[in-house]
């Protein structure tokens, strides 16, 4: 019996249902952001390699696919497996993720673009992880950025957006945990944290919810025992709220949390943010505030964001404030903040809707039906908006009407010889 043929790991094929699923999801994503000011863009899934490692994807450069140049010539390969850089054989690679091309198409079109660009783009991404449940190699991102508002509104315009299409996913439950970065270098600071470990010490932050708040302690003591004892200190007094019903996004509720004098500037942007947001975000969504939240990207700047949600063991979603990454195309700061949708993990939450409008026909046909007869039927059923399958007829019916029920068909009809009109034919329910 021969092998079975697979897909590449870590990429999948999808078959109707899947694929209807994921449409569905698709256009509620689109149209909510459209619906909320957003322009859909477009960028090659390519770009120079040169730019794809140029610091600004952070660990996500590391599982980035390169493109080897054309022509290599054999004195090319000798010189690049002499020095043991393969890479200096690819000038192309796939993109990672879609806030790379963003920077980069922003800075090509920049006269092009209004003073505020508010950008839609869904995409497929391709990473080289390691395959597991929930991580794939090639996988869709959704996101919307905003670029050129340094101010808290562009915060509240994605965050308001983002929760009304959750809403329209039918995602009950979500909660999107909210800090700045500027409260966490306050925290480190605040601690005896040295300046130049701040980064090594958020990346062992980062890994509270696999390491606990002890094992997040024990790392860092090999920083400084001092700062990280008394960090520990602070983790102890916020976990109970975080693990709880979270720290509501209030002003009092914020300052109650953090040491007196620890990170004002960050703490006042949270607080102006969640005054913002009260009774704006619809019904299933609500808004923490999470002071131990990192997000992994070293180029997040200010106020970052995550989504987590009851049905899934990772976050569906996050993103922040990176107002340094365009500068490095321009040469001048331009202030931009994303949030991204983890497509791939909400489709696995959502169904299909019982009906998606038009009725769904299936013709199942005898063998003496003319063709010419089938095609004319079809297609005025087609044009009555109808969607229409023909099937023939089958000795054990009773598959049949399984599959194509399963396929989401609604209703049958059978086509006999002599049939020339769709008032002739008999529409029924699937289901009788």
């Amino acid at each position: 019996m021969a092998n079975p043929v697979n897909p590449p790991r870590g990429m999948r094929d999808f078959l109707p249902a899947d694929k209807a699923r994921r449409e569905h999801a698709l256009g509620i994503i689109k149209s909510v952001y459209r619906a909320n000011g957003f322009d859909e863009i477009e960028t090659p899934v390519v770009e120079d390699y040169a730019r794809l490692h140029a610091g600004l994807g952070g660990d996500n450069e590391k599982l980035s696919f390169s493109i080897l140049k054309r022509g290599i010539t054999p004195e090319a390969l000798a010189a690049a497996a002499e020095v043991g850089d393969v890479e200096q054989l690819a000038d192309l690679g796939l993109r990672f993720d879609l806030t790379v091309p963003l920077t980069r198409f922003y800075a090509s079109h920049r006269a092009e673009l209004p003073p505020v660009f508010r950008s839609l783009q869904i995409a497929p991404v391709w990473r080289a992880e390691r395959p597991q449940k929930g991580r794939y190699r090639q996988f869709v991102q959704a996101d919307i950025d905003v670029i050129g508002e340094p101010g808290i509104l562009a915060e509240i315009e994605l965050i308001a957006a983002t929760s009304q299409t959750l809403a329209e996913l039918g995602l009950e439950g979500c909660v999107i945990r909210v800090n700045d970065r500027r409260i966490l270098f306050g925290l480190l600071a605040h601690c005896g944290f040295a300046a130049d470990t701040h980064e090594r010490a958020l990346i062992t932050i980062d890994k509270l919810d696999k390491i606990g708040a002890e094992g997040v302690v024990a790392e860092l003591r090999e920083i400084d025992a001092a700062a990280a004892d008394s960090l520990g200190e602070v983790l102890a007094a916020v976990e109970p709220a975080i693990s709880g019903d979270g720290i509501p996004l209030t002003g009092e509720r914020i300052a109650a949390v953090l040491p007196v004098g620890a990170a004002e500037e960050g703490a006042t942007n949270l607080s102006v943010l969640g005054a913002a947001l009260e009774g704006m975000l619809p019904e299933g969504v609500t808004v923490r505030f999470d002071p131990t939240l990192v997000r992994g990207m070293g180029y997040y700047t200010g106020t970052i964001f995550e989504i987590a949600h009851p049905g899934s063991g990772s976050s569906v979603g996050g993103g922040g404030r990176y107002d340094g990454m365009v500068g490095r195309f321009l040469g001048q700061d331009v202030p931009a903040v994303g949030f991204s949708i983890g497509f791939e993990r909400v489709v696995d939450l959502i169904s299909l809707p019982q009906s998606t409008g038009a009725e769904a026909v299936a013709l199942v046909f005898d063998q003496d039906v003319e063709y010419p007869q089938l095609v004319a039927l079809k297609r005025e059923l087609v044009a009555r908006g109808h969607r229409v399958r023909l099937e023939r007829r089958q000795k054990n019916m009773k598959t049949l009407l399984a599959r194509i029920a399963a396929e989401g068909f609604t209703s049958i009809a059978n086509v006999r010889h002599g049939i020339t009109s769709v008032d002739e034919l008999e529409l029924r329910p699937l289901a009788g």
